[in-house]
């Protein structure tokens, strides 16, 4: 395609026609004979569609500037009709007159023109006399999704969704709170005073930021003037709300902790650190803790406090983890100041879905108000809700920019809980690693839904979408890749694993607190499902699948080796023959070592260039293992923690854990020495029987028995 032709609005899906009505506002409306006033109010009729603005009590000049969108697919009449009620609060609603568009004089319009100007229209009654008073100020005009009004439409299609639920089936764009990361250097304190002058004080420090609570070693000196010089790391988001809470405590018994003295601090007042250079440290004087706000003569009277020693920065050379490094979208500093430039832009149609399962159950029969978010980056997008089908058309297009294409963008398909469900319910979800997209090529495609129930692996249904990645520099490209993936401050001040599984959670944390504040809220589930809450939690089948995925990685030097076996031994005499009469030639004419390894290169590129995936790849259910799994894996990671299941079936499944799929699973000592720490009882032993060759196989002790038994 032409990478020189900009790409016209929502050019990836299918244009889909809406008829859209603005009401703004009337006037010099009549009020009623009864009560002197009027509760004004539009209803909008296109055929057996009615939508109605919110009313106004006893206002003559009401301003309302609400949009109704009617699909013109299911446009049943060659009329519209916008009526002015009054709605009486005691029988039927008065009509203070309507006005009636033919729809074959309805204007278009095509973005990016400028929105159509309403007009004022003199009301009418219903013979279509211009016998009453009063005007309404409307715009009516046709367009498409990509009309700036379709968002904050209400839809016919939704025309029995009211109150909450309105605003929960319309799209909207989201963005992430800023994150960044707090870092504490607690240093020293000094002149600690126990409450208990007879003994020498156990100190340690506890700092809190919201709910993220850390503490540093205790003091192994027992001494008025401790020293820790231990970093503690929180997460923070923009705007700041929370504070910094630092406390000294006193280890008094392994079970009581007293509070020795105590200071808070708002974030906005540290500094904010963007490379390694060290900020200055400060001392600061500790509040004696028990003195309230009724004690304030006490707190003049006391001149002596403790004091702390504390070097404290916001990181903002970091990126703030928020999903799994295999998945991640985004890795850009939290500095703005350290952004690169773009290096291309990511167009997105999410198109629709085929064959989604009920949900729930709606008039005894099953249903699915289907809706689909997207996240890439800081940005997400949430389409509108399309109500009771199984088989929905979104036909809506997002964009992005894009600073690395070692990048994924993860895509969810949800039911909407405020339509008759307690919590959104997950339906499945897409991920597309950028990489894998050829430049200015449109790739449309249908991608499985697949979740992992207890049960299984199970397909939910398929998600259509239509995908174009345009690069907008080669050379920045190309300088892209030669960069690490993360920030330099990754590598040259690294956290620990732990570090960073514990401080993703609670980043993910805040991500999904501060967007289910939002009007419509992202609920949390659906946040979580899309970053992955659980990714930390461990699991067998997660396990096996990353041991195999070493084993993979290491299976070509094991073949290479054991094919340089076979040839020494003349497994093939063939085989050896000519491999030894390639060395000689290859000594004999050193010149083409090169040329032939080149060859051997291209001819093997050629020959996999064949089975390049035509489409983007999608996940991968074999290698996660989550096709193989046994029903007690599967059980065991849908468990609670703590455990939900009785002690018995604990045991049991404890004692044939490792007794199934002895033939297909093979470990190496290192695995089981892991698999004995962690309490399970493990040999390796040699399996052998007529037609089987060796392997390495782990069993309990029952299977050993089994196994000597019948030799």
């Amino acid at each position: 395609m032409n990478s020189d032709r900009h790409a016209s609005t929502y050019d990836l899906v299918e244009q889909m026609f809406y008829l859209y009505v603005r009401v703004v506002k009337s006037k010099d409306l009549q009020p009623s004979v009864l009560t002197g006033s009027c509760d004004p109010y539009v209803e909008v009729k296109m055929g057996n569609y009615k939508g109605r603005t919110k009313h106004f009590d006893k206002k003559m000049n009401p301003e309302w500037n609400q949009v109704f969108a009617f699909s013109k697919d299911r446009i049943q009449s060659s009329v519209l009709e916008v009526y002015v009620k009054d709605k009486d609060m005691m029988g039927r609603d008065d009509n203070f007159g309507r006005v009636v568009f033919d729809l074959n004089e309805v204007p278009t319009r095509v973005p990016p023109d400028s929105p159509l100007a309403p007009q004022w229209y003199r009301l009418e009654d219903r013979r279509g006399e211009r016998k009453v008073t009063g005007e309404i100020m409307l715009a009516v005009w046709m367009g498409t999704q990509a009309d700036e009004a379709f968002s904050d439409a209400w839809h016919a299609d939704a025309a029995f969704v009211h109150g909450e639920g309105v605003m929960s089936v319309r799209s909207k764009v989201y963005v992430s709170p800023k994150l960044w990361y707090l870092r504490v250097n607690v240093i020293e304190a000094q002149d600690i005073i126990p409450n208990d002058q007879s003994r020498l004080p156990e100190v340690f420090v506890k700092a809190q930021v919201g709910n993220q609570v850390l503490k540093t070693d205790i003091c192994p000196a027992r001494t008025a003037n401790p020293m820790w010089n231990e970093d503690l790391v929180f997460v923070a988001a923009e705007p700041f709300e929370e504070q910094l809470v630092l406390s000294i405590e006193d280890r008094v018994h392994p079970m009581k902790d007293e509070i020795l003295g105590k200071i808070s601090f708002p974030l906005n007042t540290f500094e904010k650190r963007l490379d390694h250079r060290p900020v200055h440290s400060r001392w600061f004087n500790l509040e004696k803790f028990g003195f309230g706000s009724l004690e304030v003569d006490r707190r003049k009277e006391l001149k002596f406090s403790s004091r702390v020693h504390l070097r404290v920065c916001l990181e903002g050379g970091y990126h703030v983890l928020d999903e799994s490094t295999m998945y991640i979208s985004d890795q850009r500093p939290t500095a703005r100041q350290l952004w690169k430039p773009p290096v291309g832009i990511l167009e997105v149609g999410i198109l629709g879905a085929e064959g989604l399962l009920p949900m729930k159950m709606k008039d005894s029969r099953g249903s699915t108000d289907a809706y689909c978010v997207a996240k890439y980056g800081q940005k997400w997008v949430r389409t509108r809700t399309i109500l009771d089908t199984f088989s929905p058309k979104w036909n809506e297009q997002y964009t992005w920019e894009v600073y690395d294409p070692s990048t994924v963008i993860t895509l969810g398909v949800f039911d909407n809980c405020h339509l008759g469900a307690a919590r959104d319910s997950r339906i499945g979800k897409v991920r597309i690693r950028l990489s894998t997209l050829e430049s200015h090529r449109i790739y449309t495609h249908s991608y499985p839904l697949l979740v992992l129930h207890p049960s299984g692996v199970k397909k939910m249904g398929e998600l259509q979408l239509a995908v174009r990645f345009t690069s907008l520099s080669l050379a920045n490209m190309i300088h892209t890749y030669g960069h690490p993936l993360l920030p330099k401050m990754h590598y040259l001040h690294p956290f620990t694993v732990n570090q960073v599984d514990n401080l993703r959670y609670q980043a993910m944390s805040i991500v999904a607190v501060r967007l289910a504040r939002a009007e419509p809220p992202l609920r949390k589930e659906v946040v979580e499902y899309m970053l992955d809450v659980d990714s930390h939690m461990w699991s067998m089948r997660r396990s096996k699948a990353n041991f195999f995925r070493i084993m993979s990685l290491l299976s070509g030097l094991i073949s290479v080796n054991r094919w340089f076996g076979d040839i020494c031994h003349w497994k093939n005499p063939v085989t050896s023959v000519l491999v030894h009469i390639l060395f000689l030639i290859l000594i004999w004419y050193p010149e083409l070592i090169l040329p032939t390894l080149f060859l051997y290169m291209f001819l093997i590129g050629l020959w996999n260039y064949r089975f390049r995936p035509r489409h983007p790849p999608h996940m991968d259910t074999k290698l996660s293992w989550a096709e193989t799994a046994h029903p007690d894996e599967l059980d065991e990671e849908f468990d609670t923690f703590p455990t939900s299941r009785p002690h018995d079936i604990l045991e049991r499944s404890k004692s044939n854990k490792l007794v199934y799929h002895v033939q297909s699973f093979c470990c190496s000592y290192a695995l089981c020495d892991s698999l004995q720490s962690g309490g399970f009882s493990c040999w390796v032993i040699y399996v052998e029987a007529s037609q089987v060759q060796k392997q390495d196989a782990f069993c309990s002790q029952q299977l050993l028995q089994e196994i000597t038994s019948q030799n």
